[in-house]
């Protein structure tokens, strides 16, 4: 909750709250107080230590919100129910009491904000991760102030792109820099915001991603939980086939996570199904650009794989790299990574250190954990012939200095 704060008062990292905090403590005569990124990094954790008093000044003071709103639970309350940390109040400067600011921009303010959106989400597929991450989140932080400074319809376009910044800056967490716990904060954010936009279809795909966090972690429920939510929203927003048929493959995914690969193929099933059957082409928001049907098709690739159907899934995935554009490195190095996997599944050893080996040539171009992970399973799966000197020349790929301090910097 304190990140959410954070982002809506306009600090985009850990660093920048740091620096105010400290600078707020010399504005209330606390001399010689000084927070650092570390501190602050501790208060967002899952489980924050309760602040020392002169912190708790300058948090409330900075971030206009009470210690409570901030997700901090005092020690002498645990025998009082803790406040919903499912449900953050939305973050506020503070003002004056009873006023509210009035407008202070012009209407393009709106279409300038969407620019930069837009922009953001062209660039995700060929820039650092780490790097257009901090772009992402100063975009959300300027976005949550102008909320409080616009209005009428200008203020529904920002808020809407507001929550498409959040949305990609979680999606950044989880899949690109492999980050649950933040991106599960982000994605909490991200659904505020399309709340104030009232965007229904936006609230569902912020939901199904959610479901990604639990999913991924074995906890099948938790990702049941968020899944039930997204379909609701999506019927509620008149959803198109293409997006039911994503929910859908999200659903899969995490059900075979969950070691039911035969749920998810059914389900990858029904979202082929769907598909197939959109004779209406419902329009598709614009910034639904993680999914198209060769993604679908790589889903299904990866499940079959799974559920242990190695000759499928070979002819599935080689389909799939074969349709894919070669700008599309990240989903390639994952490709590669279950063809490389099916190959160690047939006994294959050189092809698959091969297809190892290229996916590593994907992700030198841009890095994607999610990639990385298909990677390195592989390279679990072939201990038993690891002094063969393809498995050695893949090894002096595997960790080299680049990859190497990808992995490391990134965890």
């Amino acid at each position: 909750m304190l990140k959410a704060a954070r982002l809506a008062s306009g600090f985009g990292s850990q660093e920048g709250l740091a620096a105010a905090l400290t600078a707020a403590a010399d504005e209330l005569g606390l001399r010689g107080v000084s927070i650092g990124p570390r501190q602050v990094r501790r208060w967002e954790s899952a489980d924050p230590p309760w602040p020392q008093p002169h912190h708790q000044q300058i948090l409330t003071h900075v971030l206009g919100l009470r210690m409570d709103e901030l997700g901090f639970v005092a020690p002498w309350s645990e025998g009082e129910p803790p406040p919903d940390r499912r449900r953050p109040a939305p973050p506020r400067r503070p003002t004056a009491a009873g006023s509210r600011q009035r407008p202070t921009h012009p209407s393009s303010v709106a279409s300038d904000y969407v620019a930069v959106t837009v922009a953001h989400r062209r660039l995700y597929w060929s820039v650092d991760p780490a790097h257009l991450l901090a772009s992402v989140q100063e975009q959300v932080g300027l976005g949550a102030l102008l909320l409080r400074e616009t209005d009428g319809t200008v203020r529904d376009r920002i808020a809407g792109a507001l929550a498409e910044s959040a949305l990609l800056a979680g999606r950044i967490e989880f899949f690109d820099l492999r980050r649950p716990d933040a991106a599960a904060e982000t994605f909490t954010c991200a659904l505020q915001f399309a709340g104030e936009a009232d965007d229904q279809l936006l609230g569902a795909a912020i939901l199904a991603h959610a479901a990604f966090v639990p999913g991924w972690a074995g906890d099948r429920e938790g990702a049941t939980e968020r899944l039930a939510a997204a379909r609701a929203y999506a019927r509620r927003g008149s959803a198109p086939a293409f997006m039911r048929a994503w929910i859908d493959a999200v659903e899969a995914e995490c059900a075979c996570r969950c070691g039911d690969a035969n749920a998810a193929l059914g389900l990858i099933s029904r979202a082929e199904a769907e598909l197939a059957a959109d004779d209406d082409q419902q329009p598709v928001p614009d910034w639904m650009n993680w999914f198209t049907p060769v993604r679908l098709a790589a889903f299904k690739g990866n499940t079959e794989l799974a559920a242990g159907q190695v000759k499928r899934a070979r002819v599935t995935l080689s389909a799939v790299l074969d349709t894919l554009p070669a700008t599309d490195v990240k989903q390639r190095s994952v490709v590669l990574g279950d063809l490389a996997a099916v190959a160690v599944a047939a006994g294959d050893v050189e092809e698959a250190c091969r297809l190892a080996e290229a996916a590593l040539g994907e992700l030198s171009r841009t890095w994607y954990a999610t990639g990385m992970d298909r990677v390195r399973d592989v390279r679990r799966s072939l201990r038993q012939w690891q002094d063969q000197a393809c498995v050695r020349s893949l090894d002096d790929r595997l960790y080299g200095w680049a990859t190497t301090l990808n992995a490391i910097s990134l965890r």
